[in-house]
C-alpha cells in the first residue's frame, strides 16, 4: 500500500468525523456581539425606553464624572488614557446607549393574571415594532418569557406566541431579534424550544429558521448532569443552529449553589466554575457568550455612586479579561462604566495587538513569535474594538497596515458587520 492508498483509506475512515467537526463546530459566525445585554421589565417597557435610558445615563455622567479626570477618580479606572475614552463614551451614550435589550416577562415581570400578561406581551410587541420602525430601538432585541419547565410552560409558550404574532404583523421580526430561553435544566427543553420555533414559525409565516434563542445558564443541571456530563455542550448541538448564545445568571445559579446572598457574585469560585465550562462548550461552535450581572447598582448620593461604578467597571474588566465580552446591565447608570472599561480595555491593548498583526501578515522579525491560533485571536480583538467603538478603522490601518476586511479574514470570520 502507497503513502497515497493510505491517506484515500483514512480519508474514508474519517469522513464521518470529518463531517462532525465541520457541522458541529463552524467556528466564528462572522456577526458583531453586542456588549452587553440590558434586561427591563415588561411592566417597564415603552417605545421610548431607548432615548429614555440614553437621557439618564449622560445626566448620571454630567453629575457625578462630567470630564474624564473626574469620571476616572469616581469609577476607579486608570486616569492614563481616559481622555480619549471619556468622549468615545459620551459619543456611544449619545448614539447607542443600548446594544442589546430584553424584555423580560419572567423573574423581573413575575406571576400576574392571564389576562393582564396578555395584553402586556401584545403591548410590548407594539412598542417594540413602533421602535424599531422609529429608529430608536437597540440594534439587538428581543424578550425573555418564563422557562419551560412545567410549571411555566404553557404561560411562558403564550406570551412567546403572542409577542411574536404581533410583532411578526408588524413587520418587526428582523436579524436582530433573540429570545432568552431562562432556567433549563435539561438538553430536552432546548430541543423543545427548537420545535417551538418551528411551529411559530409556521404559524406567523416567518421564514425558517427566522427565530433564534439563548440559552441562559442558571441552574446546576445546565453544567453537570446526573450521567455527570457537561450538559451544556449538549444543548449547543440540540438546537440545530438556532442556539445563538449562552448567558450566565449570576443570582439564580449561586443561589442554587447555597452561596449566601451576600458572596453571591459574578467573581465567586462557583460563577467562574461555571463560565468556565461554557467557555469550553461554547468554542468554535459560533455561539456567543455572556457573563451575568452585578445587582449593586450605582444610584443614590456621590458615595453610592462611586462605589456602584467602581464594582462595575472592575467586572466589566476582569470579563473581558477572561473572554468574556458581553455582560448584563440593569440600570442606565451602569452603561457609562459597561462602555469606559470596555474601551479602554481595547485601547490598551490596541498598540501591541496592532504592531503583532503588522509584523506576523508581512513575516517581519518579532520580539514574538505569533502562531495562526494567537494571529486570529489578535484579529478579532482588534475587530471587536472597531465593532463596538472603541478605536477607529483608521488607527487599525495606520498601526497595523489592515482594513476591516482583512482583520475579518485573519479572524477566520466569513463576514464582519
Amino acid at each position: 500500500m502507497s503513502l497515497d492508498d493510505l491517506a484515500s483509506r483514512l480519508d474514508r475512515q474519517l469522513a464521518d468525523a470529518d463531517a462532525a467537526l465541520a457541522r458541529k463546530y463552524p467556528g466564528d459566525r462572522g456577526v458583531r456581539q453586542p456588549l452587553h445585554t440590558v434586561y427591563v421589565p415588561a411592566s417597564s417597557y415603552a417605545a421610548g425606553l431607548v432615548p429614555e435610558w440614553r437621557d439618564r445615563a449622560l445626566a448620571t455622567l454630567d453629575e457625578h464624572g462630567p470630564d474624564a479626570g473626574s469620571f476616572a477618580r469616581v469609577a476607579g479606572l486608570a486616569e492614563e488614557g481616559m481622555a480619549e475614552v471619556y468622549p468615545r463614551v459620551r459619543a456611544k451614550l449619545e448614539r447607542e446607549p443600548i446594544e442589546d435589550l430584553r424584555i423580560d416577562f419572567e423573574d423581573g415581570y413575575g406571576a400576574r393574571p392571564d389576562d393582564e400578561e396578555d395584553a402586556a406581551a401584545v403591548s410590548a410587541a407594539v412598542a417594540l415594532a413602533d421602535s424599531v420602525s422609529a429608529g430608536e430601538a437597540a440594534p439587538f432585541h428581543g424578550i425573555r418569557f418564563k422557562s419551560l419547565e412545567a410549571p411555566t410552560r404553557r404561560r411562558g409558550l403564550r406570551t412567546l406566541d403572542l409577542f411574536v404574532a404581533e410583532l411578526a404583523r408588524r413587520g418587526g421580526v428582523g436579524d436582530g431579534f433573540v429570545v432568552t430561553l431562562p432556567k433549563v435544566t435539561s438538553v430536552d427543553q432546548v430541543a423543545a424550544m427548537v420545535t417551538a420555533c418551528d411551529w411559530l414559525e409556521s404559524a406567523h409565516r416567518l421564514a425558517p429558521g427566522r427565530l433564534r434563542f439563548e440559552v441562559q445558564v442558571e441552574t446546576p443541571q445546565a453544567i453537570l448532569g446526573a450521567d455527570g456530563t457537561a450538559l451544556v455542550a449538549r444543548m449547543i448541538h440540540a438546537g440545530a443552529g438556532r442556539v445563538t448564545g449562552l448567558h450566565y445568571g449570576t443570582y439564580d445559579y449561586s443561589a442554587s449553589m447555597g452561596i449566601a446572598a451576600e458572596y453571591q457574585s459574578m467573581e465567586h469560585p462557583v460563577a467562574d466554575h461555571a463560565k468556565a465550562v461554557m467557555q469550553v462548550a461554547a468554542a468554535g461552535t459560533g455561539v456567543l457568550l455572556s457573563d451575568g450581572s452585578t445587582n449593586l447598582l450605582p444610584v443614590g448620593d456621590a458615595t453610592a455612586v462611586r462605589r456602584g461604578w467602581a464594582l462595575h467597571a472592575r467586572l466589566v474588566r476582569r470579563s473581558l479579561e477572561r473572554g468574556f465580552y458581553q455582560g448584563w446591565d440593569l440600570h442606565p447608570a451602569q452603561l457609562p462604566t459597561r462602555y469606559a472599561a470596555t474601551f479602554a480595555f481595547y485601547r490598551e491593548g490596541l498598540e501591541s495587538a496592532a504592531a503583532r498583526l503588522r509584523d506576523y501578515v508581512g513575516q517581519a522579525d518579532s520580539t514574538y513569535l505569533d502562531e495562526p491560533a494567537t494571529a486570529v485571536a489578535l484579529a478579532g480583538f482588534v475587530l471587536r474594538g472597531v465593532e463596538c467603538g472603541a478605536v477607529d478603522d483608521a488607527e487599525v490601518s495606520e498601526k497595523a497596515g489592515l482594513d476591516r476586511a482583512a482583520l475579518a479574514r485573519l479572524a477566520r470570520r466569513a463576514t464582519a458587520r
